[in-house]
């Protein structure tokens, strides 16, 4: 009898392979840090940690087998940061320069 209550069991080999793919991303993070990607740094690093950020999402905080409401929630707070990130980015470049200090 499955009802909306019903808990999802997660087989420890899922687990193990999720757990070995964030180690091996983890190495995969120091080893980029060795070489220099110019203005590309930031956005290699990030997109490593985005990828490592969603399998932690995905499976070890159970968003893959839940409802998807809290998926729906989850993406928008991501949105609204990503928003207020950008409305702080916008206000800060179009200050003016005070005395030379920025």
């Amino acid at each position: 009898m499955s009802g909306p209550n019903e808990h999802h069991i997660v087989p420890l080999k899922t687990f193990l392979g999720v757990f070995a793919t964030l180690m091996f991303l983890t190495v995969m993070t120091v080893v980029v840090a060795q070489f220099h990607f110019g203005a590309w740094n930031t956005v290699v690093a990030m997109a490593i940690a985005s990828l490592k950020a969603f399998f932690v999402l995905a499976y070890f905080m159970h968003l893959k087998y839940d409802d998807k409401v809290f998926l729906v929630g989850f993406l928008l707070s991501i949105f609204f940061l990503i928003v207020m990130y950008f409305f702080s980015v916008l206000d800060i470049s179009t200050r003016p320069v005070l005395n030379g200090i920025l």
